[in-house]
This record gives structure tokens, sequence and C-alpha cells, in this order.
């Protein structure tokens, strides 16, 4: 692609309908944890709020399970179809979870069934997000430009965390408008028929995405050859690299952000509005700080931020988790959780572009999207329940410890790794 004027609007057009798209799919993905503390009861009813929340953490777990899946499927087809394909096909399947979510009665009126077709639906929104995340990646990556590959990039997890504050906002207004028993009753659907109508909308966006010069570029033969084997066949070294280095970065991204909320309620006893006020001023700044950092990585490259986060992150895990866990200051506990965020900020603005610089165009998709998905659901989508469960045997200061190695051992990645800045795969023409 040339660096004529019209290109270059194509190529911003290309990047805000990507990532507008982005956003829908995870607003959708998360708005499942954000109404958690509403919908457990009526899925998982037994009076027990812990024991509730720990099963509706467990199916936020089990769809991560289907995430490799996804990754696996949708990144061979993003290769070799296209990744405006791609993410077309991802957001119609979480669509489809969304208005599954919406419609399905209560374990009182249809006992059994409702638990089973949550599960099922959170399944296929696994599938969708598995195939979203290496396909946004490749795209914005592809679609940014040699020297601003950071920063446009960085879009992808600030639409990711918009989405999860558009999530929040959802549930803030409807906290404002309903009474607690609306929002447990009926309310709390509300944000998943949402969900469903956006995804609609973005269908239709990213019908008309332009394709990226790289997809276009490379060998038709080529690209037939994406699969699973012939990834850690041919790229083992990359492939693995990705599982490591996102292992301690994916973990601790859930501890602060899905995890925080119901922390916050369970453990630092602030009220369940109190909680979702704190953690979505954190989360804004949060998003703010993505593009700002990316933009630094184009300038210094993309591992001194990534060192930067595993040193932190190892130093305060522990203090910063601690110090929530006694507050009872809300001013206290946002500064806490920016902090946490703030240090997290190190991975989550590169980790897309990081990925996707280390693999060449006919496999790159299934090459950032399965080893991440890998990691994903073995750290990631396992962070509630093992919070949860740490909690519930008495040891909840185990998860922090758990947090701080996982990221101690990802900055050895780090130290090692070569900057992917510097040794970049992506080619634009």
């Amino acid at each position: 692609m040339t660096s004529s004027s019209i290109d270059e609007k194509v190529r911003l057009k290309s990047i805000v309908g990507g990532s507008a798209g982005n956003l829908v799919e995870w607003y959708d993905w998360y708005v499942y944890s954000a109404f958690t503390l509403y919908f457990a009861p009526i899925f998982f009813p037994s009076g027990d709020q812990t024991a509730e929340l720990l099963s509706a953490a467990a199916v936020f777990a089990v769809g991560f399970l289907m995430r490799p899946i996804g990754a696996w499927f949708m990144g061979i087809y993003a290769d070799r179809k296209g990744r405006k394909a791609g993410l077309t096909l991802s957001v119609t399947l979480m669509c489809l979870g969304s208005l599954m979510i919406a419609i399905t009665p209560g374990y009182a009126t249809i006992g059994l069934a409702a638990p089973t077709i949550l599960v099922l639906a959170r399944l296929l929104q696994g599938i969708s997000v598995g195939g979203e995340y290496g396909a946004s990646a490749t795209y914005l990556s592809e679609m940014a430009g040699r020297n601003r590959r950071g920063f446009f990039s960085s879009f992808q997890y600030v639409t990711l965390i918009c989405g999860q504050l558009v999530a929040l906002a959802v549930l803030l207004v409807l906290q404002a408008v309903l009474t607690a028993e609306q929002l447990q009753s009926w309310g709390w659907r509300i944000p998943f028929l949402i969900g469903g109508i956006l995804a609609i909308a973005v269908f239709y966006i990213r019908r008309g995405l332009a394709e990226t010069q790289s997809f276009i570029n490379a060998d038709a033969g080529a690209k037939k050859s994406s699969g699973g084997w012939v990834l850690f066949r041919q790229y083992p070294k990359e492939a693995f690299l990705v599982i490591a280095l996102t292992s301690g970065g994916t973990l601790a991204f859930y501890a602060y952000t899905t995890y925080l909320q119901k922390f916050l309620v369970n453990t630092s006893g602030f009220s369940r509005e109190a909680a979702t006020e704190i953690t979505t001023a954190a989360l804004f700044v949060f998003m703010l700080c993505q593009p700002i950092a990316g933009a630094l990585s184009d300038r210094i490259g993309r591992k001194p931020l990534m060192v930067g986060f595993g040193i932190l992150g190892t130093l305060f895990t522990y203090l910063i988790f601690t110090s929530l866990a006694v507050t009872t200051s809300a001013m206290t506990a946002f500064v806490l959780s920016l902090a946490g965020l703030l240090i997290v900020t190190g991975y989550t603005s590169i980790n897309a572009v990081v990925k996707a610089e280390l693999f060449p165009a006919h496999i790159r998709t299934l090459g950032v999207a399965l080893p991440y998905a890998l990691a994903n659901t073995i750290f990631g989508g396992t962070a509630e329940f093992v919070a949860l469960k740490f909690k519930q045997i008495g040891h909840e200061e185990w998860f922090f410890w758990y947090v701080t190695i996982m990221i101690a051992i990802s900055l050895v990645v780090y130290v090692r790794m070569l900057d992917t800045k510097y040794h970049s795969h992506i080619r634009e023409d």
C-alpha cells in the first residue's frame, strides 16, 4: 500500500472499522463478567454468594476452552480467505451467543437446561473470541504501516478495554434506573440483547473493510499451507514464544480487570455499585494509556515496555492486592487498581503487534491466534476461578503469589527475546 492521501484515508477507515468491530466483540464477551453478580443466582441458585460466583466463573473459564478451537479454525480461515472474512465470521458467532443468553429462562423455570444453554452460548462466544484476537491483531498490524505499527495496533486493546467499559457503563446505567430486584430478575438480560443487536451492525461494517496488502501479496500456494501442524512444525520457536510471553501478561490482565470487580465486593467489602465505579474509572485511564505506550514502542522498541511490565509486575503485584484487600477508601482502591493496570500496560499495548511481527503473512493469523488462545485458556480464562477457589479454601493470598510468579516467568522470556520492532516479518510491499 502506498503512502498517497487516498491510501492513507483507506488505511485509517479500515483501522477505525476494524477497531469498532473489535469493541463490540469484546463488549459481548465482557458483559458476562460485568453482570455475573446479578445473574449468577438465576442460573446457579445456592444461597452462598461465593459458590454462585464460583459456578459462574467456571462457565466463564469453560468459554475459554473453545478459544483454541476458534483460534485454530478461524486462524486458518483468515490466512486462506482473508483477514476481512475472518473478522466477519467471528462477529456472527458472537451475535448468536449473546442472543442465546439474552432469551434463556432461569433455573427456576427450566431447571438444568438453563445453565446448559448458558454453557453452550459461552462455548460459541469462545470460538468467536478465539478467532477475533488473531484476526484483529493481524489486520490492525498489517494495516498500520511500518512506522506507526505500535500506535495503531494498540487500538486492539483500546477497543478491547472500551468494550469492557461499555459493559460496565451499561451496568451503571441499569443500576441507576432499575432497582436491585429488577436488575437481578430481568434487567441483566438487557446488555446481552444490546450486544446481539450491535453485532449485527458490525457484521455489515466488516463486510465493507479493505483487505490488507500483506495478505494480497502473500503467495497463494503458501496461504493453503496454514494449519496447526504446519505452525508447530515450521515455526515452533515463534509459537512457543507467543505462549510464553502471553502467560504472565494475560493472567495479570484478567486479574486486574474481570476479577477485580468481584474482589472489591467479595474481599474488600465495597458495594456492587462502588466496585463498578472504581473499576470503570481505573479502566478508562488504562484505556487512554494504550496508544501512548504503543507510540512509545515505535520510538524505543517493543522489548523495553515488556521488560518494564515484567519487573514492576513481579515487584508490586502482591503488595497491590494485599493493600486492596484491606482498604475501605474508594480513592485508595482506585489508585491501587490503576497502578496495577498501568503496570500491565507494558504488555497489553504492544502484545498484538509483537506476535504479528513474529510470523510471515501466510500463517500470521493462526500464529498469533492459536498459541495465544492456548496460553489465554490456561492462565487468563481460569484467573477468576483460581482466585475464588483459593478464597473458598481460606488462602486467597496464594492467588497474588500465583500472578507474581507467572509474571516473573514471562519476564525471563522478555529479556531473552529479540525486539520485534527491528526484526519484523510484516511486509507491506
